[in-house]
């Protein structure tokens, strides 16, 4: 690897669990949508849904509670889970702990930053009016690409729309999925789980939490990654 390649010159930031504390609120919306179904959401189901895009959230859901996948069931779930999800987020959203002051940190070093996330951009949308979007150069959601996390569609769109190598870029995530799609775009990975434990596997570096993060953590991750 060359010291080029070895270079820090961007973050990827997941949103739902990473930066901010919504994961509680897609909670709450896919359980009331099981509900709706006369079924009850299991943990089981619940943490695969953790990360997964829309349509990958869907299936998940119909095939874990044996819910026909008819065109008129799915079309009710959608509508549903966009109506609700979007009453959960209307306020302001909680802060994961130390992600404020880790996005101020890496603006302050002078790094580009795009924000990456499955979440539809309608949605996402809200998580931005409690993030603030100057933060980031570049935002890339869930339904602007062919396939979401844990495809790594979504972060090699980023990358891309900030002119970098993704192996010059630096992932923080929350989820295996993400954490997966992250890997195969390239990207070295920083994983603070929230709602799920993500697996150790190599490339991955693992914090308790965003609070403390330094330039030099970062560096970290790319020495990991290989």
């Amino acid at each position: 690897m060359t010291a080029r390649s070895a270079e820090v010159l961007g973050v990827l930031w997941d949103m739902d669990g990473t930066l901010l504390d919504s994961e509680k609120l897609w909670d709450i919306a896919v359980r009331e949508l099981a509900a709706a179904h006369g079924r009850t959401m299991t943990d089981e189901i619940r943490h695969a849904l953790i990360g997964a895009s829309g349509p990958n959230a869907m299936r998940i859901i119909f095939d874990g509670l044996d819910i026909e996948q008819t065109p008129e069931a799915l079309e009710f779930s959608a509508e549903f889970m966009d109506r609700r999800v979007t009453e959960l987020m209307a306020g302001p959203i909680p802060w994961r702990p130390g992600a404020q002051d880790a996005l101020g940190m890496v603006r302050a070093a002078g790094l580009p930053m795009a924000l990456v996330t499955n979440t539809a951009r309608a949605l996402a949308e809200f998580g931005l009016d409690t993030l603030g979007r100057d933060w980031f150069d570049r935002t890339v959601c869930g339904d602007e690409v062919a396939h979401g996390k844990p495809a790594p569609d979504v972060y090699l769109r980023a990358a891309d729309l900030l002119g970098l190598d993704p192996r010059n870029c630096v992932a923080v995530e929350d989820s295996p999925t993400g954490a997966a799609a992250a890997q195969a775009a390239g990207c070295a990975v920083i994983v603070i789980p929230c709602e799920i434990a993500v697996p150790d596997a190599p490339g991955r570096m693992f914090r308790d939490s965003l609070i403390g993060l330094t330039v030099e953590d970062l560096r970290d991750a790319l020495r990991v990654r290989g």
